[in-house]
């Protein structure tokens, strides 16, 4: 299951020094604490956030990090200087630190106190150009860390502070996230497939293979009485007429979904895969099992696509509490009407609920693929508003993550012949730039959708992770894209191992 947002903290952690005497340094401690205890409530930021410390010297800092990285809900330090901190003393320190890093640049005051400003305030209140200094250590030690900049009581600043820590949690759970791929790889396909040993090296997520018979001992272990507790609970939930609650399919898909169940929490997984080509022993195609488990913050791929589970679950535990959805997806269709293509992302069977506009309806429907029976699927739209889709793709020398900002729209049809879930968009800039550069960048056919998340978090997540960022936007040009995929083809070579 996923772990919640509120039981982890980041640690809150002031620079300093002993160069202006105790009183100032009594100061520096108060307003730290107050700057602390106004961030652990603001609700921009879903985590505990801790003052930890005012750090003096390079063994206070070190310690520091020692705590932090040995703690197991710290998933991060947000450091601030407060007055001028001698960033040497930070060396040791920002060379052990395992756990991500924000500078937060702001000041006790909000404005200057005109009247009043003397040399005792100047010297307590040296954020402006104590930050400079422990900016230029952090990127002399090539530090991947997020800066924000702002007065501390700006909802702004709270806000991107707390983007950060989603992040933060998403890529603290990711490295303890277990991966079941059951039944392998959709054969002769490339893009699902990948290094799993450099994964676990990078993210942290391990990935084994498990085979069907794993998961159908626990799908025949099921009890009659507990499917007929689950289908009250489908009938509970969503619109599903009286035929289908009867049938045989509905029943085989309830059992599938306790044994699924049954099989991830005995093994500790965070996420899954599966694929229609490998089912021996199983009745159907997981649908609305797939669904639900996504909904309750499971990573799932299709097809054995490993990588974008793992992201999935990863951008599950970033988007707690936050409203729109998270859903695994796939670039299906395209819609090539002049003066506006747009593209209709679905899936056979397997999109999650959290990103529905109203109350889903449960159908059963015959597949068309894989020869098995009939599975049960929640059927959809998706509202319109801003969303994301990120592909975690493996390079060979280095993975990637694609981000293309689109525009979720209505389609203003109706598709009835359509039993799947699905959700029509608008990629930015257009659709023929936006595919172009997916392609030339190798984006993955499966992707992350999020209504709930944005653009910050994945730049975020990726400056944790040390890997390559593409982000294709309403600035994007083919040519400069194609520059930028050059450029970094040249940075991670030079850079890679120093990250």
């Amino acid at each position: 299951m996923i772990r919640k947002l509120e039981e982890f903290e980041v640690w809150f952690v002031t620079g300093s020094q002993h160069l202006y005497g105790e009183e100032i340094l009594q100061n520096v401690a108060s307003h730290s604490g107050e700057i602390a205890q106004a961030l652990n409530v603001s609700p921009h930021i879903p985590v505990r956030v801790v003052y930890k410390a005012v750090v003096t010297t390079p063994d206070q800092v070190s310690q520091v990090a020692i705590q932090a990285n040995a703690s197991e809900n710290c998933i991060g330090l947000v450091v601030w200087m407060h007055t001028f901190s001698p960033a040497k003393m930070w060396i040791r320190a920002l060379d052990i630190l395992h756990k991500p890093l924000a500078h937060f640049h702001t000041q006790y005051n909000s404005e200057i106190p005109w009247s009043e400003i003397d040399m005792d305030f100047m010297n307590e209140n040296q954020s402006a150009h104590g930050g400079r200094e422990f900016g230029f250590m952090a990127t002399r030690m090539r530090k991947n860390r997020k800066v924000i900049v702002g007065h501390w009581q700006e909802e702004e600043a709270r806000r991107r502070i707390g983007i950060w820590t989603r992040a933060a949690a998403g890529w603290h759970v990711l490295q303890q996230t277990k991966v079941a791929r059951i039944g392998d790889n959709m054969r002769e396909v490339a893009v699902t497939e990948g290094d799993k040993v450099e994964a676990q090296m990078r993210f942290g997520f391990s990935v084994n293979g498990y085979g069907l018979g794993d998961l159908v001992k626990h799908i025949d272990q099921v009890s009659d009485a507990d499917v007929a507790r689950l289908i009250k609970e489908y009938a509970d939930q969503y619109r599903i007429e009286k035929k289908v609650l009867d049938s045989h399919s509905l029943a085989d898909s309830a059992r599938i979904e306790l044994g699924l169940r049954s099989f991830l929490t005995q093994g500790g997984f965070g996420a899954y895969t599966n694929t229609f080509e490998n089912l021996h022993g199983m009745k159907q195609l997981p649908g609305i099992a797939s669904q639900r488990l996504m909904a309750d913050g499971y990573g799932f791929g299709a097809e054995g696509d490993w990588k974008t589970a793992a992201l999935l679950h990863a951008a599950k535990v970033m988007a707690q509490g936050l409203e729109g959805g998270t859903s695994f997806m796939e670039d299906y269709t395209y819609d090539f009407r002049p003066g506006r293509s747009r593209v209709l992302g679905s899936h056979m069977l397997e999109i999650c609920p959290s990103i529905a506009s109203g109350q889903p309806r449960c159908e059963v429907h015959p597949l068309g693929i894989g020869g098995k029976e009939d599975p049960a699927r929640l059927v959809f739209d998706v509202a319109p508003g801003q969303a994301i889709n990120v592909s975690l793709v493996d390079m060979g020398n280095r993975f990637r993550l694609l981000v293309n900002e689109v525009d979720v729209v209505s389609p203003g049809e109706e598709l009835p012949k359509l039993p799947v879930a699905r959700v029509l968009w608008d990629p930015r800039p257009n659709l023929s730039v936006a595919a172009a550069s997916w392609i030339l960048g190798g984006g993955a056919h499966h992707t992350v959708f999020s209504k709930a998340i944005t653009t910050e978090f994945i730049e975020d997540f990726a400056e944790m992770a040390g890997v390559e960022l593409v982000v294709i936007d309403q600035e994007t040009s083919v040519r400069d894209f194609k520059d930028k995929l050059r450029w970094n083809e040249v940075y991670f070579h030079l850079f890679q191992n120093r990250m």
